[in-house]
């Protein structure tokens, strides 16, 4: 029998749901595109509660994690967080995640919902050192997610914690409906955005969760929230250039290949495959993930295979039609030569091979105030609805993800 999360009532009664990673969630409400423009016009709630959450906590946290981590976990200062990979001894990821410093001894590290019991065991088996305690708290602490350009809106009417006191990726101790909750901003949609952590509200006993996940909503009616489920979480990653566990890193990837090394710390003393990340990186990969995007109509999909010429040279690792752009995009593995902006190749999408090129990554970005850049172009808030708001847009295939 598939999982429940703290608020799985609700998803009951107004969502559509599927079975993801051992979970029954919700996959739309009210459809995936109008719940794409709800959180890039106005505000839309998630529910996440169906992902890992571990506390690691004692003198010797940092450095434990320190060693399981690519990031560098040293440089956190209490209140702020930091992206992150978990990586085998050959250098594969095992996972992407979060881990935020939420008091001097005290780290809260978030991963994905289909690695929960591979991570919590991989940590397990790891924690060799008394000085650290870890415990995997998922089941008792809801997670909801809030993203959008009303979102900072939302949570100052319900919290009256002025936002601009929390930086990204930095974390504040608020409450909502009464409840002490741990506030975040992170986000992985490309909007401004917040995670809420209920503490102490376990799935049994649900509650708390329950308070803070329906005064989200009425309080954030004015402004136009919508609940949101697993399409249009999936959409709106891509079109931010986030990475997909299972789809676009995995086991087989390393971080360089992945173009990660960004949240790769060289330099630090050595962690988990951080040897076999030197070496691939000295010798050049032979593959890279690229964005791009397609120059005639057509919807590419994970699997599919990309073709220069007639050689088929990779394989599409997500891939969606983009509401907020209004044509097909997607990411997959090439090699390098055929990585850079601009270069062109084909995808098999059915019978035919369809024409795409590469761009830059994220495919939509928001940058500060009411800009807007989409695949490099700039534009006020008010032109972006006009141009991209539009009703009669094509139906999106369903993504589970």
């Amino acid at each position: 029998m598939a999982r429940r999360t703290h608020v799985y009532e609700y998803h009951r009664k107004h969502g559509n749901i599927v079975e993801y990673a051992g979970f029954d969630l919700p996959v739309w409400f009210e459809g995936i595109i109008p719940e794409c423009r709800s959180v890039r016009n106005n505000c839309g709630i998630f529910d996440v509660s169906h992902m890992g959450r571990v506390l690691a906590e004692g003198k010797g946290a940092e450095s434990f994690l320190n060693e399981l981590t690519t990031n560098d976990v040293s440089r956190l200062a209490v209140r702020r967080g930091q992206y992150s990979l978990f990586c085998n001894a050959k250098g594969g990821i095992m996972d992407d995640l979060t881990i935020f410093r939420i008091d001097n001894l005290r780290y809260l590290v978030v991963y994905n919902a289909g690695n929960r019991d591979k991570n919590w065991s991989w940590l397990l088996k790891n924690k060799t050192r008394t000085d650290v305690t870890v415990s995997d708290v998922s089941d008792n602490v809801a997670m909801f997610a809030v993203q959008g350009p009303r979102a900072s809106i939302v949570l100052w009417n319900l919290s009256g914690v002025k936002l601009d006191e929390v930086e990204k990726y930095g974390t504040k101790d608020v409450k909502m409906a009464g409840i002490p909750c741990l506030l975040t901003r992170s986000g992985y949609t490309g909007e401004d955005g917040f995670e809420i952590y209920v503490w102490n509200t376990s799935v049994k006993e649900p509650s708390n969760a329950v308070k803070v996940w329906e005064k989200l909503l009425s309080g954030g009616r004015e402004v136009g929230i919508s609940p949101v489920g697993l399409g249009a979480r999936d959409v709106l990653r891509l079109e931010a250039g986030m990475c997909l566990y299972g789809n676009d890193i995995d086991e087989n990837t390393s971080p360089v290949e992945a173009r990660l090394n960004w949240v790769v710390r060289l330099e630090k003393h050595d962690f988990v495959g951080k040897n076999s990340i030197m070496r691939l990186k000295e010798k050049g990969p032979s593959r890279v993930r690229a964005g791009f995007k397609m120059r005639d109509k057509g919807i590419p999909r994970q699997g599919q295979d990309i073709f220069a010429d007639t050689d088929i040279v990779g394989k599409v690792s997500s891939g969606t039609f983009s509401p907020t752009l209004s044509l097909g995009i997607g990411m997959g593995y090439v090699p390098p030569s055929l990585a850079a902006i601009g270069e062109r190749f084909s995808v098999g999408i059915r019978d035919r091979r369809v024409q795409a090129e590469v761009v830059k990554l994220p495919f939509y970005q928001r940058k500060s105030g009411d800009q807007v850049v989409v695949l490099g172009e700039e534009m006020g808030l008010k032109d972006f609805r006009k141009k991209y708001s539009s009703s009669g847009q094509p139906a999106v295939a369903t993504a589970t993800h």
